[in-house]
């Protein structure tokens, strides 16, 4: 299932694509020449094609700073001032050098000439490693927010893992034995699970079962021997639960199992 962090993660990747796109657009509009040439090099026959579906910078630009502004907002608040400095005009500027052209002239197409024949003294291409900044800023809260992603998935899995341990608690209390152990059933393999994708430990299985990721576990050395026979314990539980064939379970089996759940996800990680 696809959550709103995902979704969040998914755009800010997208804003970082785009932007790379954007560095070789502005290289290409400031140097056409050079940049053609270079890219041929590289690409050979595919070359005409890519140049072909570089954005327009003057067009893309002012969509992908505000994204890029209000996701510093968010992020990397203490950035944001710097950000803007690489796009805006400085304030009192009395004369255009290349230290302080900015992006914003660079929309406007300033270039500043001298003496006759009009020799260039500040052009387009000034304002590329202004962008180049603001790409790295960017980046920058790229790693920012992986950081604040999991410590937020792992808040809010802890949330909801203690939320069904306690439904699941309230059907054992009110005699719904197999429904609460085939809810803590589900709560210990959803986090099992998790564990998994932490590690980078594939199971292999279309469809694991908490024997399978257990197993995984084990053999990634995440867990050791008595825990991996405990989590296989919880499990036989699990499935006495689950199938109605099954002899039914026992309301002490049902609370090992709470238990036992409540534990492991407190423990294994």
């Amino acid at each position: 299932m696809t959550t709103n962090l995902d979704r969040f993660k998914q755009d800010l990747d997208a804003l970082l694509k785009l932007g790379a796109r954007l560095e070789m657009a502005m290289q290409y509009e400031s140097a056409p020449t050079e940049f053609k040439a270079a890219v041929k090099k590289k690409l050979k026959t595919e070359a005409d094609e890519f140049l072909k579906e570089l954005p327009s910078f003057k067009q893309e630009y002012q969509r992908w700073y505000s994204e890029a502004l209000a996701l510093l907002r968010q992020l990397l608040p203490d950035r944001v001032a710097d950000f803007a400095r690489h796009y805006e005009k400085p304030k009192g500027r009395k004369d255009i050098t290349y230290e302080n052209y900015r992006i914003e002239d660079y929309l406007q197409g300033l270039i500043v000439t001298r003496g006759y024949p009009k020799e260039t003294v500040v052009d387009s291409s000034a304002a590329i490693p202004q962008f180049r900044q603001q790409l790295a800023i960017a980046q920058a809260a790229k790693s920012r927010f992986e950081s604040s992603l999991f410590e937020i998935r792992q808040l809010v899995q802890a949330d909801l893992i203690d939320s069904e341990l306690e439904a699941a608690e309230v059907l054992a209390k009110h005699k719904f034995i197999r429904a609460a152990g085939a809810l803590a059933g589900v709560v210990l393999e959803r986090h099992l699970s998790q564990v998994c994708v932490d590690r980078q430990l594939l199971t292999g299985k279309k469809n694991p079962t908490i024997a399978d990721f257990n197993e995984t576990l084990k053999a990634g050395n995440a867990i050791d021997l008595p825990q991996w026979r405990f989590i296989q314990h919880l499990a036989d539980i699990r499935n006495l639960c689950d199938h109605s064939r099954s002899p039914e379970p026992t309301a002490d089996q049902v609370a090992d199992l709470l238990a036992g759940a409540r534990k492991v996800t407190k423990t294994v990680y």
